[in-house]
């Protein structure tokens, strides 16, 4: 049983990579949001609205964004996070009004999740996020999504029928989540917040990440644990400032000024 689900998963890899053109497009598209001051909402039902707000809720430690530039809208609610609500995704004006408080606009992508590509909240929430001008996109994984999707961009991951039919956590979640990962994590290497495959916006807030944070700035600035600590320390335990204090040999002021300077590829830049 376990060989027949880990075959499935396999495939569910191989059907992503079918269409990386497209996440690929989509990612720029989050990135010119973000770039923009604008957000990226994802906005799912079940499965799908879970697997966006995990994303949306990795962002801030591991990119150093704020809470609210990457946003999740489940259908149901926060109380959907944690069990079933049943019904919450058939209505496609529950969907809009969540579109409406948000206040969504033209800087913004609203990014829809749905393995059917049909979840009523989802289409709902989509139409209004264009009506409003914002970028818009539907990750889904049916073979043949509706043609009539309000969706600037249409990611359709052809995973095919599930071992236990109709039981989306399965290939179609994890399809889904491969497809999130790349779109957030090529958007925050656009925006700079990644450096040499190192994570130089995370925020070291516990003991475990305060020690990745002094490694990060050891190997990528050649120096010592002891000197990467002073500099982590003086730079407020900010992983990119230390970095440009290093590389520059300025101080903590003036590093930050130059860093602000340079914008995205301010450290490839001060290096």
């Amino acid at each position: 049983m376990v060989r027949l689900l880990h075959a499935e998963d396999l495939r569910a890899v191989r059907a992503v990579g079918r269409v990386l053109g497209t996440v690929a497009r989509v990612a720029s598209l989050a990135a010119f949001a973000l770039e923009g001051g604008g957000r990226l909402i994802w906005v799912g039902a079940g499965t799908s609205g879970r697997l966006g707000a995990l994303d949306a809720a990795e962002c801030p430690p591991t990119f150093g964004t704020r809470p609210s530039q990457v946003v999740a809208v489940v259908a149901g609610g926060a109380r959907a996070l944690r069990a079933a609500v049943e019904g919450a995704e058939d209505h496609p004006r529950d969907g809009a009004e969540r579109m409406r408080r948000l206040r969504v606009g033209p800087g913004d992508l609203v990014c829809g999740i749905s393995a059917s590509g049909r979840t009523p909240f989802v289409l709902g929430a989509l139409a209004e996020a264009r009506r409003r001008r914002a970028a818009t996109a539907l990750v889904c994984c049916a073979g043949r999504p509706p043609r009539s999707v309000p969706a600037d961009a249409v990611i359709a991951v052809p995973t095919g029928p599930e071992l236990v039919a109709g039981s989306t956590r399965l290939k179609a979640g994890t399809a889904t989540k491969l497809v999130l990962n790349a779109i957030s994590t090529a958007a925050m290497v656009r925006l700079g917040k990644v450096f040499r495959g190192r994570m130089v916006s995370l925020r070291p807030t516990n003991q475990k990440l305060r020690l990745r944070a002094i490694r990060t700035v050891g190997d990528l600035a050649g120096a010592s644990p002891a000197r990467s600590r002073r500099l982590l320390e003086r730079a407020g335990w900010r992983v990119d400032l230390a970095l440009a204090m290093a590389f520059t040999g300025q101080p903590t002021a003036k590093a930050a000024t130059l860093l602000r300077g340079h914008g995205l590829r301010g450290l490839a830049r001060l290096r």
